[in-house]
């Protein structure tokens, strides 16, 4: 059964702070376009900043789906799903707006991520919620959670800046449709 709730109270927001792995579902406008769904989690990456807004530090990966669509059309939805402890799925469907590292916001917002110390992040994503949800997930495995992976800090860690600017400019600058996804000059003008 779903239920829909007004917010994010106090509840859902323990819930959501508690688990080690939220998705990001976005989509573009094209109807040929490919809709993306991303893994997230990185410990420190995610903030729920009030009753219908929440943030996460977005880090540099092999793709930037999320970001272009985003940057097109502001749609998303977060979703959390209990692996361990009482069944739970909770979604916050919402408006996204990026945040990237030559925006003066920035500032504002990175000292909230504890994964901003790890070099890699690329933007902030902030999200403000228009439906928030639960349901059941008595379908959802059991899965033992054991710890963190550091292997995308470590792998950036082991780089320099010019180094993480050029793999942005050939894996992140546009999406997989053709959407741009992260301005180059926004890691430059940032240094």
């Amino acid at each position: 059964m779903v239920n829909v709730h007004e917010v994010i109270d106090d509840k859902l927001r323990t819930f959501i702070e508690a688990q080690p792995l939220f998705f990001v579902a976005t989509a573009p406008l094209a109807a040929e376009g490919h809709v993306n769904v991303s893994p997230k989690g990185t410990l420190g990456s995610l903030a729920v900043l009030g009753p219908d807004k929440l943030a996460y530090l977005d880090l540099t990966g092999s793709g930037a789906e999320s970001l272009a669509h985003l940057r097109e059309n502001g749609r998303i939805t977060l979703m959390w799903a209990a692996f361990g402890g009482p069944p739970n799925i909770v979604r916050v469907h919402g408006r996204g707006e990026v945040v990237f590292r030559d925006d003066p916001r920035w500032d504002e917002y990175v000292g909230l991520f504890a994964a901003a110390a790890d070099p890699g992040p690329r933007a902030i994503v902030l999200v403000t919620a228009t439906r928030v949800s639960d349901s059941c997930g008595y379908a959802v495995p059991f899965m033992e959670y054991k710890g963190e992976r550091r292997l995308l800090a470590e792998y950036f860690g082991r780089r320099d800046e010019e180094f993480h600017i050029d793999y942005v400019a050939r894996k992140n600058a546009v999406s997989i449709d053709g959407l741009p996804a992260v301005p180059v000059e926004t890691l430059r003008d940032a240094r």
